[in-house]
């Protein structure tokens, strides 16, 4: 017979206990898997993952690699080839990093 003081206190316990069993499993998969970030990923290496994840979602359906074969008009191997390529730096070069400050800044270069 727990009162019901006793019983709420349990339940706390349990969440709590609930909450750091979620943080130390995702912790577990930050590690095990490059695509689910960090607390310190910069917002371009974010969006270059996303990116990434989507091209490889789209190389991988062979329904939508046809659909932008025809779309395109090219043949799906060629498809397949851009989007392979399109991987290698799909939120185009990474910004300079500044070692003064730490903050990330952009440089444009004009040919």
């Amino acid at each position: 017979s727990l009162s019901q003081s006793d019983h709420h206190t349990s339940s706390r316990d349990i969440m709590a206990a609930d909450r750091f069993s979620f943080n130390k499993s995702f912790e577990h998969v930050q590690n095990k898997f490059v695509g689910t970030g960090h607390s310190d990923i910069s917002k371009f290496e974010w969006a270059s993952n996303q990116h990434r994840d989507t091209l490889a979602s789209h190389i991988g359906h062979y329904d939508m690699l046809s659909y932008f074969a025809v779309a395109e008009n090219n043949s799906i191997g060629r498809v397949r080839y851009q989007l392979l390529e399109k991987m290698l730096q799909p939120c185009g070069r990474p910004p300079v990093k500044d070692d003064d400050d730490g903050i990330d800044s952009i440089v444009i270069v004009f040919n």
